[in-house]
């Protein structure tokens, strides 16, 4: 609060307003050196917000972090943005880049190897596919002779067919099956996560190097 010149008064509310708001009331005059991961991650938060910045870096901030510290700084994370601050996220986890970023920058080597939304980089991936499993050989054999495309696994009574996950592609099978009166047992959607966008990517020669992804 100092350092951006607000008056003492200004200054102490703001304060006790970010430590409420980060969950710090009780630790607040407690040495910061005693603080667990996950506190001394809102506390950095918390001191960045006394300026009320409109653009935020967070570089890596859920490293080392447990499961539910994780969890709680995603929550702060989406209610940064929902107020309307841009975010800069840089992160060695896939899974929370698909969580919490509307665009996406691959690097490789210092460069951007793709840029996207979540769901656009994972259509660079080809591999998606929908499979549908039968426990009936008689319903399997059947929809195996009409899905010429659709791979076999007689030993699971499983077909798999290509498809890019889209809604009007899972309509189309479901209608086939239904006018065909071949009932499935169970139907699902795989589709290429974001590990496999990095590595498509980045090559297997240097599957080492650390994803960054940009977040705003």
């Amino acid at each position: 609060a100092d350092l951006h010149h607000l008056p003492r008064r200004e200054g102490r509310r703001v304060a006790a307003e970010l430590l409420e708001r980060f969950d710090l009331v009780d630790a607040a005059k407690k040495p910061a050196s005693t603080y667990s991961g996950g506190m001394k991650r809102r506390l950095d938060i918390a001191m960045t917000l006394v300026g009320s910045p409109r653009i935020i870096f967070l570089d890596e901030p859920t490293t080392g972090l447990d499961p539910r510290s994780r969890h709680t700084m995603w929550g702060i994370i989406r209610g940064l943005v929902s107020d309307g601050v841009t975010v800069f996220l840089t992160t060695q986890y896939l899974e929370e880049a698909d969580e919490l970023a509307d665009r996406i920058a691959v690097l490789n080597d210092g460069k951007i190897a793709a840029e996207g939304s979540a769901e656009e980089l994972k259509r660079i991936v080809p591999g998606g596919h929908i499979r549908l499993r039968f426990t009936d050989p008689g319903a399997y054999q059947l929809a195996a002779d009409a899905l010429r495309e659709a791979t076999r696994d007689d030993q699971a009574l499983s077909l798999s067919i290509p498809s890019d996950g889209s809604q009007r592609e899972l309509r189309s099978i479901l209608d086939w099956l239904d006018s065909a009166g071949i009932e499935a047992d169970e139907l699902t959607v795989h589709t290429p996560d974001l590990d496999d966008v990095f590595f498509a990517l980045t090559g297997p020669s240097r599957v080492s190097n650390k994803p960054e992804e940009n977040l705003r």
